[in-house]
């Protein structure tokens, strides 16, 4: 915190801040940046400074050595670090000090340590910018402030030891010139003290550890002291801190101040024991404007505790809180109160709390935050009273709200209305103060804001964050909307219309939510990186993708997503435009390099070698003679002997020719049976003038009946040239099948095709047969 608030404070770029604190250390670090303009080694265990500790750090402008266990100091250790301003030698072990002209020091703690009297040198003195002086000491004495008394100090915080009050001297602290004193008194020590504490210049007294419980009659000692203070007109704000004393003590010093000139009265961290006898309080002729109590305990509450309720709602002062006393009830004042401000945060409050109160019409501020308040209902009907509130927190609660009830008749005045970490749902909507300004509704239960809703024309600012909205609410309802507050929900597709719908908007704060980075979240996007980064709270750290997986923890301003993904019309298109092209250009490429052509040879060539693989070899090598039989029409016998027979014998391929291997004294037909038997193959070279051959009709029949119906596998058709298919007889019936359906090898009229034809029908005839 004291790390904190030196931040605030010395927020300059310049500064160099090296934090050692809780690092075990023993000595002072000897690493150090000559840089360094603070340093915090606090919370180690240091227990001595030289003057080499700190010789280079000439730029050094903060030192924190508080919580370590240093016994001694010699301010001349120093004396090269003439920017050093600010010293915190609090909670060590200090128990003397040598003085010598030093820095001036705008900041020194000596509190929290071992002295026996007040470590103030003479060179004090000269420290003419001093602000706050921490001091310790056992003894008091008044001639030990007199070094300091022209020094006007802004707060002196004085620690006294334990063994404090052995040997006092009352007046010790009269020469001291301070705005803001604050006395830390001995612990677990009954206050027998008669310290005068009425510092003449002091504006604010702050007194901790009180213990008063073996007087039950308004702790003489303390009150003493307190009459004291009367001498001080100055005086104007007083606190006590960790006070342990009676119920009967506690109400008569709140009566003795009640009649001073204190004007903020508070007290904190207090225990009261014993009963409380019932008595008048007087609220007479007081200048008290606030009291604060908080964090209070009590051994007994078994007396009236209305009684204690009377006298705080009673209260004539504008400003009262009473928090963490876990008081139950509060009653109505019996006449019209001057309270502008009530704060019971942290009780036991219930929603009967202040019912049909009507003395609280100047109440401007009411807060029941962190209580035990359950229906909305009654709390909107509390309000109806308070003619001049303005501003309710009721937070932290377990607030519901029943639409079927029909009460809700806030008092119209109200503008600030915090219902946050409760258990308000949708219908809260149909449930709202009509002129309400800023509204809080974060931490409920809101899956949605229901349309209709009712309007509510002068919201300026909507908190509705950790809730479950699934969408960004529209400003229609909300005309003058300008700050939202709507991150931690399951918004994953925001609405791109949003910033047009609410042109008033000058703070949005919408991250931390599910976002579905998709086609749909794209208008979002380009809509938001269109807004100033100042209304766009949290832009783009908070932005994140959480779906689908590939995206997840990508920022949303890295999301890049084409119009022509998003547009599925214009995506068909462009697919339908970038098919044709390519189809039209795959056609011209392969017309003009004759693709099909080769494909057809190519796949025919891998087919003819696959079904060889699928017939065993020794039953083809014990009945075949010939690899090929070759039927063709005596008209295309010059290109079957000139470049069919020769480009296949030449591979010593055997081939079966009627000419000259059908046997004589057999008929043709008994012939042509024989050659087809015994070939691997037959070859039908197919042409205008074979389907015109009455023998060719007849090889084809009885390869037909013999062959076709075992497959297409054993006949190769070459087609030597087009053939019509009006042209082929009726009884071709199986050809004109395995002629549509383009089953055959076309002769390539270019040469350069010629080798891969010959290739390919070589390869479809290709088996070893047996030397007979």
């Amino acid at each position: 915190m004291l790390i904190l608030e030196i931040g605030i404070q010395l927020s300059d770029e310049s500064e160099f801040l090296v934090d050692r604190s809780k690092t075990g250390l023993f000595h002072v670090p000897k690493d150090l940046s000559l840089k360094t303009t603070i340093l915090d080694i606090s919370q180690n265990y240091i227990s001595e400074l030289q003057t080499s500790d700190v010789l280079s750090l000439s730029k050094l402008r903060i030192l924190i050595i508080s919580h370590n266990n240093i016994q001694y100091l010699d301010t001349s250790i120093f004396k090269f670090n003439q920017e050093l301003e600010y010293l915190d030698l609090s909670h060590n072990k200090l128990g003397n000090i040598s003085c010598h002209p030093t820095v001036n020091f705008k900041h020194l703690d000596l509190s929290f340590n071992a002295f026996d009297v007040l470590p103030i040198c003479k060179e004090f003195g000269n420290m003419s910018q001093l602000e706050f002086l921490g001091l310790s000491a056992t003894q008091l004495q008044k001639s030990s402030v007199l070094p300091i008394a022209h020094l006007h100090i802004s707060k002196v915080l004085l620690v006294l030891g334990d063994n404090y009050g052995d040997r006092e001297d009352p007046e010790s602290l009269q020469d001291l010139n301070t705005e803001s004193l604050h006395i830390v008194f001995p612990t677990e020590k009954e206050f027998h003290f008669i310290l005068d504490v009425s510092v003449s210049t002091a504006v604010s007294l702050e007194l901790s550890n009180i213990k008063c419980v073996l007087d039950d009659n308004g702790c003489i000692y303390f009150r003493n002291i307190m009459s004291k203070l009367q001498k001080n007109s100055k005086l104007s704000n007083l606190t006590l801190n960790n006070i342990d004393t009676t119920w009967n003590s506690f109400i008569m010093i709140l009566q003795w101040v009640w009649h001073t000139t204190i004007e903020y009265f508070s007290i904190s961290n207090m225990k009261l024991r014993g009963q409380l006898k019932s008595r008048d309080f007087d609220y007479s002729h007081t200048s008290l404007k606030a009291l604060s109590i908080h964090q209070v305990v009590s051994d007994v509450f078994n007396f009236p505790q209305s009684y204690i309720y009377e006298i705080f709602s009673n209260m004539n002062i504008q400003n009262f809180t009473v928090s963490g006393t876990r008081i139950v009830h509060m009653v109505c004042p019996f006449q019209m109160s001057p309270f502008l401000y009530l704060d019971f945060s942290n009780n036991l409050l219930t929603d009967t709390v202040f019912k049909n109160c009507g003395n609280l019409a100047n109440l401007e501020t009411l807060s029941l935050q962190m209580n035990q308040l359950k229906e909305l209902a009654n709390i909107v009907d509390m309000t109806k009273e308070m003619k001049s509130l303005q501003q309710l927190d009721v937070s932290q609660n377990s607030l519901r709200f029943d639409e079927n009830e029909g009460n809700c008749s806030w008092t119209r005045s109200l503008l600030s209305l915090n219902m946050s970490s409760n258990m308000l749902t949708d219908s809260v909507f149909r449930c709202l103060p009509p002129r309400v300004k800023l509204l809080d509704l974060h931490s409920n239960r809101i899956r949605s804001i229901p349309n209709p809703v009712m309007k509510l024309e002068t919201l300026q600012e909507l908190n509705v964050a950790f809730n479950s909205l699934a969408h960004l609410p529209g400003c229609g309802m909300f005309s003058s909307l300008s700050v939202l507050i709507i991150d931690y929900n399951s918004i994953s597709d925001p609405s791109a219309d949003f910033f047009q719908s609410c042109q008033k908007i000058t703070s949005v704060r919408a991250g931390n939510n599910p976002f579905q980075c998709t086609c749909e979240l794209r208008e979002f996007i380009q809509s938001i990186s269109q807004v100033s980064s100042e209304v766009v709270e949290g832009w783009p750290d908070s932005y994140k993708c959480d779906y689908p997986e590939s995206y997840k923890g990508t920022p949303l301003k890295d999301f890049h997503v084409s119009q022509l993904t998003c547009n599925t019309a214009l995506l068909i298109v462009t697919i339908g435009v970038t098919g044709l092209v390519l189809a039209v250009t795959v056609t011209v490429l392969c017309i003009y390099f004759d693709l099909p052509w080769y494909l057809r040879m190519v796949c025919q060539w891998t087919q003819a070698r696959r079904r060889a693989r699928n017939v065993p070899l020794e039953e083809l090598q014990r009945t075949l003679q010939f690899h090929a039989f070759i039927s063709y029409s005596e008209h295309d016998s010059a290109w079957v002997k000139g470049e069919l027979i020769p480009n296949l014998e030449k591979e010593d391929i055997r081939i079966c020719l009627h000419e000259r291997n059908f046997v004589p004294g057999k008929s043709i037909v008994e012939n042509i049976i024989n050659c087809i038997e015994k070939s691997y193959k037959s070859i039908f070279v197919l042409s205008p003038n074979f389907v015109q051959s009455e023998w060719c009709h007849y090889e084809l029949y009885f390869a037909h009946h013999n062959l076709f119906h075992e497959g297409s596998s054993n006949l190769i058709l070459i087609l030597l040239e087009p053939i019509p298919q009006y042209s082929i007889p009726g009884s071709y019936h199986k050809l004109k099948t395995l002629m549509a359906q383009r089953t055959y090898l076309e002769w390539p009229k270019e040469k350069s095709k010629h080798v891969l034809f010959w290739a390919n029908l070589r390869a479809s005839i290709n088996i070893k047969l047996m030397e007979k």
